[in-house]
């Protein structure tokens, strides 16, 4: 038995000597949400008139990005107030952006409709995938990430806004 303690006891100190050494270690791997961001803004998409467009172009901005469609009544409900907020937003160099679960002519014709002013993409199903890299598992709608001009989540929303929640978090950017 005492035997048996003089060698593995000289194993355990060893051991926690190398998890105490690689703790201290001031490596931080990229958080899940951020490797969306990346894979967010590495996607070229069409705008609701149809011209493809690079949603690179959004780095380094802070965002409000909204994954909607047309035939879901709570996004249709809040494209109003994101409209409004774009432009309450836009002296603090703050971007709304709509990504649409759906088809480009759908998207086309809501865009035309309800005069939105803020720029429209058009994911078409494609939008499923990045709504799982955001953690969004189940795919509801309407579902907004704030993304900070550092490129890090900084608050995601499943279902309906509510805007003045909306709005503190966005006076923290």
């Amino acid at each position: 038995m005492k035997r048996n303690i003089l060698i593995f006891v000289p194993i355990a100190i060893l051991f926690c000597a190398i998890g105490v050494y690689f703790g201290m270690q001031r490596h931080t791997p990229a958080s899940p949400e951020s490797a969306a961001v990346a894979s967010l803004l590495a996607q070229e998409m069409p705008d609701a008139s149809g011209k493809a467009s690079s949603l690179s172009q959004w780095k380094g901005k802070p965002l409000v990005v909204n994954f909607w469609a047309t035939w879901c009544a709570p996004c249709v409900e809040e494209m109003p107030e994101l409209n409004a907020l774009q432009t309450e937003i836009a002296a603090k160099n703050i971007q709304v952006v709509g990504i649409g679960i759906d088809s480009a002519d759908n998207i086309a014709k809501f865009a035309d409709k309800y005069k939105i002013s803020y720029p429209l993409y058009v994911a078409g199903t494609g939008a499923t995938a990045l709504l799982r890299q955001f953690g969004n598992q189940s795919g509801g709608l309407p579902f907004t990430v704030l993304i900070g001009s550092d490129g890090q989540v900084k608050k995601m929303y499943l279902g309906s806004i509510k805007f003045d929640e909306l709005r503190k978090d966005l006076a923290l950017l």
